[in-house]
């Protein structure tokens, strides 16, 4: 018993040591900065994509929005993670906290890890939170090259037009990656680049293909993408 012990926690070593192995050997694509290229971004580029700017504490009302529940349908969102009841899912990005109140009521034996950089996005959903009884939502301070989440301790991610604003994409979803449990999930939505009868601004919108290109550095299978959205792509990625 204990030999077979011990190589179980051998074998448990190895694979530990792969995944490791595979995320240090992700080749960074690099980053342009070509301020002379500059449209409504940042200047900065990643694989030919120029980032978008951050959007502001001060637009949290915006985040809020009544219109947002008919252009994002959040609750069907939620639904469709297929999220068991002591899940650990990470919302980057979170801001006032519009997806992880939703997502709270469907673990409710787990937690959410509401990640974001700006203070002022956490201090909202605190309020929130004491306003509604809340306890499995946990705020997390990210920066703005790391969601500082533990290795292997969430079973999703989900980022809700948000990912297009990150200043480092590849940092970021290393982050991610490496705190993921094997076989654990990424959400990533985002507006339909594809599709320019979306009103909304060039740069806050992705096609389904630059976030496949982007999403492969890291080796993700891409799943699926789910298109019961009007203005969004909701595509699925599996870490492997």
């Amino acid at each position: 018993m204990r030999h077979a012990k011990s190589l179980f926690c051998s074998s448990l070593l190895l694979v530990s040591l792969l995944i490791g192995s595979l995320v240090q050997a992700a080749e960074h694509p690099g980053y342009i900065d070509a301020p002379d290229r500059r449209t409504t971004g940042i200047g900065k580029f990643y694989m030919e994509r120029e980032i978008s700017f951050v959007m502001g504490h001060q637009a949290a009302d915006w985040l809020n929005r009544p219109g947002r529940i008919e252009e994002e349908r959040p609750d069907e969102v939620v639904t469709n993670m297929g999220l068991n009841s002591d899940h650990v899912v990470a919302d980057i990005g979170a801001g006032s906290g519009y997806f992880s109140f939703r997502i709270a009521k469907l673990v409710p034996d787990g937690n959410v890890m509401a990640v974001d950089i700006q203070p002022e996005m956490l201090q909202l959903i605190e309020a929130q939170k004491r306003q509604d009884g809340v306890t499995n939502i946990q705020g997390v301070l990210g920066a703005i090259d790391d969601p500082n989440l533990p290795v292997n301790s969430i079973d999703a991610a989900i980022m809700v037009d948000a990912y297009h604003e990150f200043s480092h994409p590849f940092e970021m979803i290393r982050g991610i990656y490496e705190a993921l449990r094997p076989g654990g999930r990424i959400f990533l939505l985002e507006y339909r680049g594809e599709d320019a009868s979306v009103p909304i601004r060039p740069l806050h919108k992705m096609t389904e293909e630059q976030v496949v290109k982007e999403m492969s550095v890291f080796g993700l299978e891409w799943t699926d993408t789910l298109d019961f959205l009007p203005w969004q792509h909701m595509m699925i990625f599996t870490k492997t």
